[in-house]
């Protein structure tokens, strides 16, 4: 027997469920579909969300035939036969078959190089289906011939429709006396997707006897064991929540960035990488506006790296509301940036003569180093002299930022040199 996400896969646009902003009457892809002038274009979305079933639907209102690919197993010949088989079927229906690829993410460079030409002239209809940015992920030629269209995570209203469908419609679950007490477990454990929300019902109660059965919360979790949530150390979500949590950290609120770092520690992110980035915040983010986060921040590595999970959780939270706490500053991100930019411009410029290094009979007799006043033998060590390069003196390149510490060393700058 068929798996239930399977026995319930709808087969007209009329039965799909979600994606109303592509879908729904008068969105953008329903316009394309009702015309019967399709382009080619990547469906991206996360796992779940009807990609493949959208194709498919397309496939079968269109009146078009359907190939499909699988980029985890499919090779360069293979897309070449199918090719082949395309231009053949056009003799027959003039309308351009489809080419589904799922997983295109996946594709080699030259197994995306040999769709090139086929979709340039229109030989089949390509259809692509991705969980990763396409954008990195797809070669800039065929993304720049492919419209994007972007599937998002179904909502809660959704998945409580699904789940009422399959119990009221599907031949083997509506001969039982199911009665849901409780959602919020099914759609948690989902995370939005369509298919593990089937998947989790079918276990739910294909391990339950009986014709009536009650869900609860506390029976999906028992029968669940875990709520697997979704985070991939190598994909896009995990580059999303690293953002979320460094950007909460650089907005001053510990309580996202606690929750962000409670997402990839029980998603299984490495620690040190963790580590890793709250040191790269509190250079970036905070700065010169508390110097002591750096330290804590390295503090916090050396830790980790000792220690490991689970008290690792304890050092990494200590140290993420530090940094969302602290007060902020980018004086220096920005500061070597604009001397980065000025070096890229002005060149290798000459170093003055009074502070250059003279190690060398020759090079004192050339007058390296001859007028160098050592700040140390004046006052408050300081004596004003040529630092920058003639052609930059008087250019500046840190800025000092509206905050104590900073303010603090203004002060005393502007006190040193009068």
């Amino acid at each position: 027997m068929k798996p239930l996400a399977e026995r319930l896969r709808p087969s007209t646009l009329a039965d799909y469920i979600g994606q109303k902003h592509l879908v729904g009457e008068g969105a953008v892809l329903r316009k394309m579909i009702e015309s019967g002038n399709l382009a080619s274009f990547i469906l991206w979305g996360p796992p779940g969300v009807g990609k493949t079933t959208l194709a498919q639907i397309i496939a079968s209102q269109s009146g078009r035939s359907f190939y499909s690919l699988s980029a985890v197993s499919s090779s360069v010949k293979d897309v070449r036969d199918v090719i082949d088989t395309a231009e053949k079927t056009k003799l027959f229906n003039p309308k351009a078959p489809i080419l589904f690829i799922d997983e295109i993410h996946r594709f080699s460079k030259s197994q995306q190089d040999s769709l090139l030409a086929a979709v340039e002239k229109g030989t089949f209809v390509l259809i692509g289906a991705t969980t990763e940015n396409p954008s990195f992920e797809v070669i800039s030629p065929l993304l720049s011939r492919c419209r994007i269209y972007v599937l998002k995570p179904l909502e809660e209203e959704d998945l409580k429709y699904l789940i009422n469908k399959a119990l009221t419609e599907d031949e083997e679950l509506k001969n039982k006396k199911v009665e849901i007490a409780e959602y919020d477990s099914l759609l948690l454990y989902s995370g939005g997707d369509a298919r593990k929300l089937l998947s989790a019902l079918e276990l739910v109660l294909s391990t339950e006897e009986g014709e009536e059965i009650k869900l609860t919360n506390e029976m999906v979790k028992a029968k669940l064991q875990a709520n697997l949530l979704a985070y991939d150390k190598q994909g896009e979500m995990h580059y999303d929540i690293i953002s979320a949590f460094i950007k909460s950290i650089r907005g001053s609120d510990p309580d996202a960035a606690l929750y962000w770092l409670a997402r990839m520690i029980d998603g299984g992110e490495d620690p040190k990488f963790i580590a890793r980035r709250l040191i790269i915040s509190a250079a970036e983010d905070i700065g010169l506006a508390n110097p002591n986060a750096l330290l804590l921040a390295n503090t916090c590595f050396d830790a980790v790296h000792k220690i490991g999970f689970p008290e690792a959780r304890i050092i990494l939270a200590e140290t993420t509301v530090y940094l969302a706490t602290s007060p902020k500053s980018n004086s220096a991100y920005l500061s070597i940036d604009e001397a980065l930019a000025e070096v890229q411009k002005s060149g290798n410029l000459p170093v003055p003569l009074d502070i250059r290094n003279a190690p060398t009979r020759l090079m004192k007799s050339l007058g390296y180093g001859k007028n160098y006043k050592y700040p140390h033998d004046y006052p408050n060590h300081y004596v004003k002299q040529q630092y920058l390069p003639d052609a930059l003196v008087g250019k500046t390149f840190w800025t000092p930022q509206d905050n104590e510490a900073e303010l603090r060393i203004k002060q005393r700058l502007d006190k040193l040199k009068g």
